[in-house]
């Protein structure tokens, strides 16, 4: 939801790192080692960990591998950056990567709708990475997200988790899913939203922040803890880590290793400056950015977008599967409890 499809990705393209095509997984990714900022002599075996490239979903691994923490804990870890998160659990199910962090909502797909034999064992991120806003010539016009009946919302695309949050804020709201009409807009989303090509925008950062700039009024913000208790009930469990469930005993003790590194970068970044927190990342993924609003950005949503520990929250994982049933992406009758493993992380 916000993160995990390919109009956000931030792929690093450069000469130095190792570009991988894994015919499995239908994808291009490029992999960097964790250890790569301060070389050193790998410690243990190295693992391959995909993630979905979009910047504030990876801050707490881009901390841990920047800071040497993964090296910390005895782990030499090669990050796969793929061009969003169904491709980072496509790697993953194709045996190309020994673990995937995606948003939740990818994995409950795969494992509901497709079989994946795959196990969640860690989370670092508890809300989506977007907000519902308007646009700047609407913002007088439209103040709540029941106010959207009736108007044209502009999206990524259809059917997405995205749309079926919508969905379901809609439906949380009283409001009347059947008015509202969906405009796919793809990368052109923040243009058209600002020029009052559609009335109401669901954006990311960035996007969010030059839409407000602009005059746009934000009727739900999801990537704040606050406004996710009022209008989700609660946090709204995204980013985690899941690993192939044949092989949970074999990599215990790798798995136990890599959740206490991202549970001391989720406790170190909190404590990091704007400038600490975006200079974390290979230089390769923030070509062309503001390095400065980028570090402001992070500052602004990290209490809320990045929790305490890395302990699974099944409450939490219970909205975003109610989320998907309302938006149609999986089935009423769904079950996802074996897809969550509280033997590592707690939950």
């Amino acid at each position: 939801m916000g993160c995990c499809d390919e109009t956000t990705a931030r792929v690093p393209d450069t000469d130095v790192s190792r570009r991988s095509l894994f015919k499995g997984a239908g994808l291009i990714a490029t992999a960097f080692s964790a250890g790569q900022a301060a070389p050193a002599i790998a410690q243990g075996k190295q693992i391959k960990l995909a993630y979905c490239s979009q910047l504030l979903c990876g801050v707490p691994y881009e901390v841990a591998r920047s800071g040497g923490i993964f090296k910390t804990h005895g782990l030499d870890v090669q990050f796969v950056y793929t061009r969003g998160g169904t491709a980072a659990m496509q790697a993953l199910v194709g045996g190309a990567v020994d673990y995937a962090a995606t948003s939740l909502d990818v994995a409950i797909q795969a494992y509901a709708n497709v079989g994946a034999d795959i196990r969640r064992f860690a989370v670092t991120g508890r809300l989506p990475l977007f907000a519902i806003a308007t646009a700047p010539k609407t913002a007088d016009t439209i103040k709540t997200i029941k106010d959207i009946e009736g108007k044209t919302v502009g999206i990524n695309a259809l059917g997405t988790a995205d749309h079926a949050l919508t969905l379901y804020l809609l439906k949380q709201a009283g409001a009347d899913a059947r008015k509202v009409q969906f405009a796919t807009m793809g990368v052109n989303l923040l243009e058209a939203l600002r020029q009052g090509q559609v009335d109401v925008g669901l954006v990311q950062e960035p996007a969010l922040t030059l839409v407000k700039r602009a005059g746009g009024r934000v009727l739900m913000n999801a990537m704040d803890l606050e406004e996710a208790k009022s209008h989700l009930g609660g946090s709204f469990e995204f980013m985690g880590v899941a690993v192939r469930g044949k092989e949970i005993e074999q990599r215990k003790p790798e798995m136990i290793a890599l959740t206490k590194a991202l549970a001391e970068a989720l406790k170190a970044l909190r404590a990091m400056s704007g400038d600490q927190l975006s200079a974390a990342f290979p230089k390769e993924m923030t070509t062309g950015l503001d390095l400065k609003e980028f570090g402001e950005i992070i500052l602004a949503h990290r209490e809320s977008l990045y929790p305490e520990s890395v302990t699974i929250d099944l409450d939490s994982a219970k909205r975003v599967q109610q989320s998907l049933i309302v938006g149609g992406l999986i089935k009423p009758d769904a079950s996802i409890t074996g897809l969550h493993d509280t033997s590592i992380a707690g939950g």
